[in-house]
């Protein structure tokens, strides 16, 4: 695993985790819901540095994509 994978990591984790509190739901279905995002791909191929923006941004940033989705 290269360095970059385990940075990738951590910020999965901190990303689920936040999102977990914000939206109220349990770690597994926050998790479900970030693997299954646009934002697990910009996070995991690096666009727009994703990597590098706090847990909190990226649970936000996942709540707005789910809140888009439910919307359609």
């Amino acid at each position: 695993m290269s360095p970059m994978d385990y940075i990738k990591v951590f910020v999965y984790n901190g990303a689920v985790t936040e999102y977990s509190k914000l939206a109220g739901v349990p770690i597994r279905e926050a998790m479900d819901t970030l693997y299954k995002s646009r934002l697990y791909n910009e996070i995991r191929t690096g666009v727009f540095d994703m990597h590098c923006r706090s847990s909190g941004y990226l649970a936000e940033e996942l709540q707005i994509e789910v809140n888009e989705t439910r919307l359609k």
